[in-house]
């Protein structure tokens, strides 16, 4: 006879991992592609048509436009997504975002064309802002950092396809041509949105406030806040919970900007062949390490990573100052892009283990704030350094004033 003594003693069952690739974030998939593909379809045709019209200053009131609208919109779409919900927002970006470039063509007009660039730039920024606020509530507390990891891959992956060949097809098909293509690119989309759940007003907390995230250091969240009324960008930009990783992602962002802008120049024509490698391994790099950074930050905590992520793309920064060096531009692009792949996923993640549900909007609207307005101060303030120091001198000054975020950084690593 076996007493109650002797039995053994059976450990529990580990708890089964939630499912990733739920039928919601599949169908939320559409829209965010379909967003991309019209985006990075007209970037740079845009521009093209706008100089044929009226010169290089038409062009960059067509880009500037854009930019404008799309940093305004990111402001706005919080209280929007408050007001009417994720799906509504989100349908109304993507319609923004195709209807006007439908009717690009209509005239050439600057004026004409700015308006269809401002129209399409606030499309966009409802699109990222909303959809990315609602792509986090689709994604398992417990996996948000891969999660947000597969999210860039599938956001990524068109635009790299989508900026190159909306130039060959506006080159063989014309600008009407194009322009449709990206227009209709948003529009079919957009019923899909009809599948996907509305979380207008959450009440339950998510990430590092909630019950159903996962305690310990899976998230890294540090301290949470835990007032769940909607956050607006202005107090977010006062938490300092949610503006350290900001201010640290914004400063690798600014380096993104001036590598895009000003790696061509700087290698100069002699050593040409070595820009395309340079640009094409520094998404590559930053591609997978934004993967390894989600499953490693949900495992041991996102925080960690930041700091280890800001430090890579400050070094990489650095070794690229050597631009007459074949080896260092590519090498250094390569350090570069596995930093900012990793800042990318730890500080996006660790914001959004920081609010509850019903400040995912915000959360999205600052991150977008600090990607965009870092490219943007970057590449301008860039131009002026190196005009005065020559570009290997600006580009080790960029890596210096990169570790100025070390400041938020640790001290949000001690917090």
């Amino acid at each position: 006879m076996t007493t109650s003594a002797n039995r053994p003693v059976l450990a529990p069952s580990p708890r089964p991992r939630p499912r990733l690739l739920s039928r919601a974030l599949l169908l939320r998939f559409v829209s965010m592609i379909g967003a991309m593909v019209s985006f990075f379809l007209l970037l740079s045709v845009v521009p093209a048509f706008a100089a044929e019209a009226g010169g290089g200053g038409a062009a960059g009131i067509a880009t500037g436009s854009l930019m404008l609208a799309t940093v305004l919109g990111e402001l706005a779409t919080p209280r929007l997504v408050d007001r009417y919900g994720y799906r509504v927002t989100l349908m109304a970006g993507l319609f923004l975002m195709g209807a006007p470039a439908l009717v690009l063509t209509v005239s050439s007009h600057v004026a004409w064309i700015a308006a269809v660039c401002l129209l399409r730039g606030l499309g966009f920024a409802l699109t990222i802002v909303a959809g990315g606020a609602l792509t986090a509530t689709l994604i398992p507390p417990e996996r948000r950092g891969e999660g947000l990891a597969v999210v860039g891959l599938v956001s990524g992956v068109p635009s790299l396809i989508a900026l190159p060949l909306g130039l060959w097809l506006a080159g063989h098909a014309g600008y009407g041509v194009t322009a449709v293509t990206g227009g209709v690119a948003a529009l079919v989309t957009t019923v899909s949105v009809l599948g996907l759940p509305d979380h207008e007003r959450p009440t339950t907390p998510a990430g590092g406030a909630g019950r159903d995230a996962p305690s310990g250091s899976g998230t890294g969240a540090g301290r949470p806040v835990r007032d769940e009324r909607p956050l607006g960008v202005v107090r977010g930009l006062g938490t300092g919970a949610l503006l350290r990783p900001v201010l640290v992602f914004g400063a690798t962002a600014t380096a993104a900007g001036i590598l895009v802008t000003f790696l061509p120049l700087a290698v100069g024509r002699a050593s040409s062949g070595v820009v395309p490698v340079a640009l094409f391994v520094q998404p590559a790099a930053a591609t997978v390490t934004r993967w390894l950074a989600g499953r490693l930050g949900d495992r041991h905590g996102s925080a960690r990573l930041v700091l280890p992520g800001l430090l890579l793309s400050a070094a990489g920064v650095l070794v690229t100052a050597a631009t007459g060096v074949p080896a260092a531009v590519i090498g250094g692009t390569a350090l570069f892009g596995a930093g900012f792949g990793v800042a990318q996923n730890a500080t996006l993640a660790l914001m959004y283990a920081r609010v509850p549900a019903s400040s995912y909007g915000t959360v999205s609207a600052l991150w977008n704030l600090a990607y965009d307005g870092g490219m943007g101060v970057g590449a301008a303030g860039f131009g002026v350094l190196a005009g005065l120091t020559g570009y290997p001198w600006a580009f080790a000054a960029t890596a210096g004033l990169m570790l100025g975020a070390l400041v938020p950084a640790l001290r949000d690593r001690r917090r």
